[in-house]
């Protein structure tokens, strides 16, 4: 979670369920000191305040009054009013951009013996100037007559996506053609190239039209039977009039009726159950095939086996004991516990112990995979000494302080993943809060924690910087890099010579924000939560989970109606781990996507107020998850027994044993169980 939406809901007590001190009947509540403001409005220079990512701008402000005149003698201050992963403002209104966006800027006036006054302002943050062009699909060969739509894609020297007009060429409009959106037309025989630019910026793509015309096509597999959801790789095989394969070729791909996709390589799925007919085409030359689908039927009953209601203050991260039935729950929104938790019985879980800590939140958890140590996160502690702490537990239910390391990290740690190498130890990797860079410790001897390295994306401030959560698999990092999207770095792997001490990047996979949460901006205004908050790998696809909170609720809304999430969980192919790709997506109807849990052929996502929910991802994965009937199960975890009653926060889960160790963050531990799919016995 966001230390955004922290501050949303520790500032809005009517979300929390929380009383709002009211003055008393008959009291009179204290006036503003000073007179009124003489000041009519604030001028705000420069008026046209947009600016490229990476940059900075200086704001300047004058005060005039009802006549229009200067006002002599006022000070100004100005602050952030959102954006704040995106950007900063300081006291003297110079802006830093790290990112694209809009930043939400408040200008104070202050006039001495008058009241303050307060303007809001925006500051648009663009991407920079053009820098390459993406062309997609890349086809080499064509057949004559055929008819191709290409895309180009313009980045920033960021990789900010740009919505320049590109500009189309062909070195050869005699063999091949392209219209001013990138339609392509193979003319005649011979070769060509097709450009796309921007300005100075171009990017060029090679294309053969064959010499021999398509005589004949056919469509492999002809006939298929399948699952909505199951994802069914089609090939055209075009022959000449001799009978002979035209090898190279690239066909359009196209299919009817229904909902589904189907992409440049022929990789078709489909969402609804029935018949359809996919077609391959070189131009006039056609060939179909038939699929029928049948429901995919995974829906399963779910079971609340135990609960634990949290009411003192919200609930963070859950993890459990690698060989003790023991789990450890966080807390938030002011707390100070780590919760020690017995699950001998599911249906009755109990408290046995807790870890107090100088903080004002446990956000994160984690046992080392012998469950001989715990390190647990902090943030906003008194004397901002945040970090984490390590715990021993030689007695799983009673956990003792054993360390604490805050060197650099001070201001906040609100990630950590430990991961034991047999070749280079064992190394807790932490996020940082103030620089968004990676810290990587050792803990061979967790009492005696020392950093190895550091490591942070480059060419962005550390305004425009977060890295928001962790994960190591097989030597390599998967990093939640927030306005970088995800980032995969080589940390003892050894494929690009990384090691803990020596993190290298392999591949980043960025997306446009922006233009992926559009509507967001649009019903909650500027300066909305937006960013890539989690990721986990799984065979070979990385879940990547984006957290989305608008920056305002409705006007008049109160209780659980002032605020909701949003967002969207990408699947990323990786298997060329370079060059990694988003191939299928699920977003809620309603809720978000916060935390992400993988077991088998299943995968569980915490939801945020959309509850918890389970899919079915087994097999090949492409387009909606949602749309295809993945969806294996959804519960609902709000009830009377939390901070704020019957509303769901759903914040994560950790799967063993059958059961899913489900975290609200509103009310508590929840223990559920996936019950096997109903027979029906003729």
């Amino acid at each position: 979670m966001s230390p955004r939406l922290l501050s949303l809901l520790l500032a809005a007590p009517l979300m929390l369920g929380a009383q709002i001190p009211q003055t008393a009947p008959g009291a009179q509540q204290a006036a503003p000191s000073g007179a009124p403001s003489s000041i009519a409005r604030i001028i705000v220079s420069p008026v046209q305040r947009v600016m490229h990512a990476g940059d900075t701008l200086r704001l300047t402000a004058e005060a005039r009054d009802a006549s229009n005149k200067v006002i002599p003698g006022v000070q100004f201050r100005f602050s952030g009013a959102g954006a704040r992963f995106e950007g900063s403002v300081d006291a003297s209104g110079l802006v830093t951009s790290g990112s694209t966006g809009t930043m939400p800027v408040a200008v104070v006036a202050i006039l001495p013996g008058e009241q303050p006054k307060v303007e809001r302002i925006e500051v648009r943050m663009v991407p920079g100037p053009a820098a390459r062009i993406a062309i997609t699909p890349a086809p080499a060969k064509l057949a004559p007559g055929q008819r191709i739509r290409l895309t180009a894609e313009v980045y920033s020297k960021l990789q900010d996506r740009r919505a320049d007009k590109v500009t189309w060429r062909s070195s050869n409009s005699a063999v091949v053609s392209v219209s001013d959106v990138g339609l392509v037309r193979a003319v005649a025989a011979g070769k060509a190239t097709i450009s796309a630019s921007v300005g100075n910026v171009q990017q060029t793509l090679a294309v053969e039209v064959a010499a021999t015309p398509v005589a004949t096509l056919a469509v492999t597999p002809a006939v298929s039977n399948a699952r909505t959801g199951d994802v069914i790789r089609f090939k055209a095989v075009a022959k000449d009039a001799a009978g002979r394969e035209i090898a190279g070729l690239t066909p359009v791909w196209s299919f009817n009726p229904g909902q589904g996709l189907i992409d440049a390589e022929g990789a078709f799925v489909g969402y609804q159950p029935g018949d359809y007919t996919v077609t391959a085409s070189f131009g006039n030359t056609t060939a179909e095939a038939v699929v029928s689908l049948t429901p995919r039927d995974v829906r399963r009953p779910l079971t609340v086996m135990g609960r634990l209601p949290r009411m003192r203050f919200t609930t963070e991260e859950v993890w459990l004991h690698p060989t003790e039935k023991v789990a450890y729950l966080g807390s938030g929104s002011g707390g100070d516990v780590l919760y020690v938790i017995d699950i001998t019985d599911p249906a009755a879980p109990f408290v046995t112990d807790s870890l107090v800590s100088n903080t004002r939140r446990v956000n994160d958890v984690m046992t080392t995979p012998d469950g001989k140590f715990l390190v647990h996160t902090r943030e906003g502690a008194s004397d901002r000494k945040n970090g984490v702490v390590f715990a021993s537990l030689e007695d799983p239910r009673h956990p003792k302080v054993v360390a604490e390391f805050t060197e650099g990290v001070a201001g906040g740690v609100h990630s950590s993943f430990i991961f034991k190498d047999p070749k280079h130890g064992q190394h807790v990797f932490l996020t940082n809060n103030g620089t968004g860079a990676l810290h990587v410790v050792n803990i061979d001897d967790p009492s005696k924690p020392r950093e190895v390295a550091q490591w942070k994306t480059e060419n962005r401030p550390d305004a425009g910087r977060s890295l928001h959560d962790i994960d190591v698999q097989d030597g390599l990092l998967y990093g939640s890099w927030w306005n970088d999207g995800l980032v995969i770095l080589d940390v003892g792997n050894g494929m690009k010579g990384g090691t803990p001490s020596k993190p290298v990047m392999v591949s980043q996979f960025k997306y446009d924000l922006n233009a992926l949460y559009r509507d967001v901006e649009a019903s909650g205004g500027p300066g909305f939560i937006r960013g890539t908050h989690t990721a986990w790998r799984h065979k070979n696809y990385v879940f990547i989970a984006d957290e989305v909170f608008p920056a305002s609720g409705p006007k008049g809304a109160k209780d659980a109606a002032a605020m909701r999430a949003y967002g969207q969980l990408q699947v990323v192919d990786v298997t060329d781990i370079e060059k990694p790709k988003s191939v299928a997506f699920y977003e809620p109807e309603f809720g978000g996507v916060h935390n992400v849990w993988v077991a088998g052929d299943s995968l569980y996502i915490g939801a945020y107020n959309g509850g918890f929910r389970v899919f079915d991802v087994s097999g090949e994965l492409r387009g909606d998850l949602r749309a295809q009937g993945r969806e294996i199960g959804h519960l609902n975890t709000a009830d009377m027994d939390g901070v704020v009653k019957n509303a769901a926060m759903t914040w994560g889960v950790v799967v063993k044993d059958g059961l899913a160790y489900v975290n609200d963050m509103l009310n508590g531990l929840w223990i559920v169980r996936i019950e096997p799919k109903t027979t029906v016995v003729p």
